[in-house]
């Protein structure tokens, strides 16, 4: 990472209070990237118009195979996960943002897994409506639980 070069991180991440369920789920290394002015946290879900707290909300893939998130009432959220997945590709490219570290298995930022749609607790092979954007968009996206093993972050 180049000197003013900066990456985007999940706000949970950070330690910010904007998981579905109020919590978050600080790391404290992401933490220091924000400290140290390296970081851009970012929280799609609530960019995109929902509310902290909030249902638990998954992709569910349709028969026609169309995308939608719904909640655990079966609300379609799909707009506002769309709407906050923009909203955050428009801060990556005002910020010429190349790397992000994002949540693992969520429904906006989870990548190479997410859950199933049947809230099962069943992970499948997927991206997050976030993750998968900027990842079209030439960002490198991995989770929080690849930092280990990922070097240039």
């Amino acid at each position: 990472m180049g000197n003013d070069e900066k990456i985007l991180v999940s706000a949970c991440l950070a330690g910010f209070n904007c998981k579905y369920n109020g919590g978050n789920n600080k790391d404290e290394r992401i933490v220091k990237l924000v400290m140290d002015g390296k970081a851009i946290p970012v929280c799609p879900e609530q960019l995109g118009g929902l509310s902290t707290p909030r249902n638990p909300s998954e992709i569910k893939v349709l028969e026609d195979g169309s995308i939608r998130v719904y909640d655990t009432d079966g609300i379609d959220v799909t707009r506002e996960f769309y709407g906050g997945a923009r909203e955050t590709l428009k801060l990556a490219e005002l910020y010429g943002i190349r790397k992000a570290i994002l949540k693992a298995r969520s429904p906006s930022c989870g990548t190479g897994k997410i859950y199933s749609g049947d809230f099962s607790g069943r992970l499948i092979e997927g991206d997050g409506i976030t993750a998968k954007l900027l990842k079209d968009n030439g960002i490198i996206v991995i989770n929080d639980e690849e930092l280990e093993k990922r070097t240039g972050f």
